[in-house]
């Protein structure tokens, strides 16, 4: 529990725009970039054009002189070819929390929020440390694989079920699948994926994802609304 909890800690650190601090085992998401581009023979002018980034942008991200956001945790694991969570924990696997009578109530418009120009991620039950499912609402803009910035694969499986709206599922294994109001699939989420909404209106869905990359996308969420909160009350 206390490894969970210095985990979740250093990744909301670090998206937050705060110092960074090393979980145990593992190491920040600037070395942890480096690392990974190193292996893949990569020089940052070279990262840079494939994940459309300036170089300067890169090079501060990989000296811990920028903050990791969503969009480029998502873009620059697409650019390596890597899961997300090798970024964002160095490696470092954590065990799942399975405390007897656990439960998380969210009402409706508290659930935390993380934008991305492609989707607004919303996340349930982002209290929960260490649950096995990340439940996450997400608003889907994308209306192209281009407006997406290409695919994203992270361990575990998924679940997704469209709430209102017309979208595709494209895959790096499949051919795009259609998906309306009521259809569900569920998926390994190794399999590079993402969402492209092709209704005129505004497309949701319910994704359910099993993963420890993904839930620690949802608890630096929560930390970051919470944050939020505390400064607006400061202000007052």
């Amino acid at each position: 529990m206390v490894s969970e909890t210095r985990s979740a800690v250093f990744l909301d650190r670090t998206l937050a725009g705060e110092g960074p601090e090393v979980p145990p085992g593992g190491q920040e998401p600037g070395h942890a970039l480096h690392s990974a581009r190193v292996a893949k023979g990569l020089t940052l002018r070279e990262l840079a054009s494939r994940v459309g980034m300036p170089y300067s942008t890169l090079s501060k991200l990989e000296n811990g002189k920028m903050s990791f956001t969503y969009d480029k945790l998502i873009r620059l694991a697409q650019g390596l070819g890597i899961d997300l969570q090798e970024l964002m924990s160095g490696n470092a696997e954590q065990p799942a929390t399975s405390a007897p009578g656990r439960r998380s109530v969210t009402r409706a418009g508290e659930e935390p929020l993380a934008e991305s120009e492609s989707y607004n991620h919303f996340y349930p039950a982002a209290d929960l440390v260490g649950k096995m499912m990340t439940p996450i609402l997400i608003d889907i803009r994308a209306t192209s694989l281009d407006e997406m910035g290409g695919l994203v694969r992270h361990s575990g499986e998924e679940f997704l079920y469209v709430l209102r709206g017309e979208m595709e599922l494209h895959s790096d294994l499949y051919a795009p699948l259609p998906l309306g109001p009521g259809d569900s699939v569920y998926f390994d989420s190794g399999m590079a994926h993402g969402y492209v909404r092709t209704s005129s209106e505004p497309c949701t869905v319910l994704a359910v994802c099993a993963g420890q990359g993904i839930q620690q996308l949802a608890e630096a969420a929560r930390t970051r609304l919470n944050l939020s909160a505390h400064g607006a009350e400061q202000h007052k």
